[in-house]
């Protein structure tokens, strides 16, 4: 057995050969804003581009920006070339033809494409690019700060978002919990 520290400062005991042990000991060694940063982040945001989004209703991407425009008081841009409208707005074909600079970027988008929207992002002068859970590219994350942007990767911006604002478990299950506490926007 082999004992793995996990990005999220938790560790566990995987068999040494499990393919899960040998990807934990992958060359992950960038590290992104703590919880607490991730909530001032969202807590500061007024607005989202979701770059790939998709008006399919089986994508990750639909489903995040469905709840984003349920949930969060956040004005809402999608990025997507394919596309003209989503969720009954407009799509943009790139971040340039934004009418605003959004103050997150939310990236729906292979691993090797996260280098061009990093590019992208800082030529338009956003501040933070958020790749979703399970999308992983450290040299793009290290070239992003170098140039200014906050970075947040492998993680989804509606778990975070739920889990801040009580609608979900530190691990992104409904607790069912209700609760009169004011929710944070």
């Amino acid at each position: 057995m082999e004992t793995v520290q996990l990005t999220n400062g938790l560790s566990c005991s995987l068999p040494a050969s499990s393919p899960l042990a040998k990807l934990m000991r992958s060359q992950r060694t960038w590290v992104g804003p703590s919880a607490q940063e991730r909530l001032g982040i969202l807590r500061r945001a007024k607005s989202v581009a979701i770059v790939g989004a998709s008006a399919n209703p089986a994508r990750s991407s639909y489903f995040v920006a469905t709840y984003l425009s349920q949930s969060s008081d956040y004005e809402l841009y999608f990025v997507n070339p394919n596309a003209t409208e989503i969720l009954g707005r407009p799509v943009y074909k790139s971040l340039a033809d934004l009418p605003v600079v959004p103050d997150i970027v939310d990236v729906f988008r292979r691993a090797s494409d996260i280098p061009q929207v990093m590019e992208d992002a800082i030529a338009i002068g956003a501040k933070t690019v958020w790749v979703q859970l399970g999308i992983w590219n450290e040299e793009a994350a290290r070239f992003g700060e170098e140039h200014g942007l906050t970075v947040v990767m492998d993680r989804c911006i509606k778990v975070e978002h739920a889990r801040f604002h009580g609608g979900l478990h530190l691990l992104g299950f409904d607790t069912g919990v209700i609760s009169s506490k004011k929710q944070l926007r």
